[in-house]
């Protein structure tokens, strides 16, 4: 890498002086400075100081069809001269979140829908509780306050989100989770197995979990489950086989429904468009944002079933309003992007070329099993992850976690490949109209980073 150049040393002290980071070690970032990006070409990206890197992550898992893309900045500035902003509050309305709505439905697995926007994913998710909070007051069901989620899920970052969310480090000093939340156990079946347990055995422990944890917190207080079809923020969880095909008839007995957040996994990022149909899950409303928009603008969306809504909407009339919503709900430039956005997936064939670009994508990561440090690999469509481990053929992690996560991933970077280090899970979400010329020279260079972090364990007496 090149020495940084007065630019670079003017911003970073700016940024050190001026910018409150989040999701960051903020002493660190002290003492570090910023990594400032500066454009972006396709699935590459480039930092002040002109150096070139692959995107391994397609940002924060969002950015599906790359830098640069002008179709989507066309319709951006088109709307913007036409019409830069409106409101959806008191039956206002505007032509791109009709056709951005109704797109989404036609996507939906519901009959029959209704979208409600918002501009992230965690706030849509905040929606989704309220809504069914909102949903069960209106039926009369007023004990059912309670949300279910699971261990090393993530669901935002709101007071209300992080609680839903399932890591310590989004609780930490926060407060949180606060009441009305709580988790089941996490479907990691490479962490979470008995010695000797059966991918079958583990799942039906997950039910048994499950259905324990619902007798615990009382059936009748609980309105719903959140459940990210694969969970990404908690290290890419790929949900063992049969997993939600196991739950679906617990919660159908308690007659607990079933939310969808396809923040991550929506529109083709495990090879379907929605999560929901790669794992067979069966819920009555879905949370989408990133990929909606391929992350030009933010916007995000509850798609929920009419017969949710139509509660919602009987109930409003009888208070004379529905009193929810945002200033940036259905913002007329962002859904204009994202209406354009969705045409392109679809004329492109977007899930035809996931689909056949996977197989490279999924073999070259299988591949890093022969790595000493690798304990796991698991990936589906163009998501994926590598878990390291400081015994070889063990589930048996680093004391200090998250160090052979760091020092792999600054050797990626060094070497031209951004990608994530979950503690000590490497995950990988590269932009999806990433070529299989581009998916070998990104796994030219995690290999060439896992010998070289190896190399650094060994040295620290880390690895055995």
């Amino acid at each position: 890498m090149s020495r940084p150049n007065s630019l670079t040393e003017k911003l970073s002290k700016k940024d050190k002086d001026f910018l409150f980071h989040p999701n960051t070690n903020l002493i660190a970032h002290k003492e570090s400075g910023p990594f400032i990006l500066e454009r972006g070409e396709g699935i590459y990206v480039y930092d002040t100081d002109g150096n070139k890197y692959i995107e391994g992550m397609a940002g924060l898992w969002c950015n599906a069809l790359g830098h640069g893309n002008e179709e989507l900045a066309d319709a951006a500035m088109e709307q913007f001269k036409k019409f830069p902003y409106g409101n959806l509050f008191a039956s206002k309305s505007h032509e791109p979140a009709i056709e951005l709505a109704e797109k989404l439905v036609d996507l939906s697995p519901f009959e029959n829908a209704k979208v409600f926007f918002g501009s992230s994913g965690s706030d849509a998710n905040d929606t989704q509780i309220k809504l069914f909070w909102y949903i069960n007051n209106a039926l009369g069901k007023t004990k059912k306050k309670k949300f279910l989620s699971r261990v090393q899920a993530y669901h935002g970052v709101t007071l209300a989100t992080s609680s839903l969310t399932g890591l310590p480090t989004i609780h930490g000093n926060f407060d949180l989770p606060q009441n009305h939340f709580s988790h089941a156990m996490s479907p990691h079946y490479f962490m979470n197995k008995h010695e000797d347990e059966s991918e079958e055995s583990f799942v039906e422990r997950l039910g048994e979990d499950l259905e324990n944890h619902i007798k615990k917190e009382d059936p009748e207080t609980i309105a719903a489950m959140f459940a990210e079809p694969l969970m990404g923020a908690g290290g890419v969880i790929i949900p063992p086989k049969n997993y939600f095909e196991t739950i679906q008839p617990i919660l159908d007995k308690y007659e607990i429904p079933l939310i969808d957040d396809e923040v991550i996994c929506g529109f083709g990022r495990t090879g379907n468009v929605w999560g929901a149909d790669t794992f067979n899950m069966k819920p009555v409303s879905i949370t989408v944002a990133k990929a909606l928009s391929s992350s030009y603008l933010p916007i995000s969306a509850v798609i929920i079933s009419d017969d949710c809504y139509d509660i919602v909407a009987q109930k409003s009339d009888e208070l004379g309003i529905f009193g929810h919503g945002y200033t940036y709900s259905g913002h007329p430039v962002a859904c204009a992007v994202a209406v354009k956005t969705l045409e392109i997936y679809e004329r492109d064939n977007m899930l035809e070329h996931v689909n056949k670009v996977s197989q490279t994508f999924i073999e070259r990561l299988k591949k890093c099993d022969q790595y000493d440090l690798v304990g796991n690999t698991r990936g589906i469509g163009l998501i994926g992850a590598m878990e390291f481990v400081s015994v070889k053929n063990s589930n048996k992690g680093f004391e200090k976690k998250g160090v052979a996560g760091k020092i792999f991933a600054d050797h990626a970077k060094d070497n031209g490949l951004i990608v994530r280090a979950i503690g000590d899970v490497i995950a990988f979400c590269p932009p999806l109209i990433i070529t299989d010329s581009q998916i070998n020279d990104m796994f030219d260079i995690v290999e060439e980073s896992l010998k070289k972090t190896m190399d650094e364990l060994a040295k620290q007496g880390l690895l055995k």
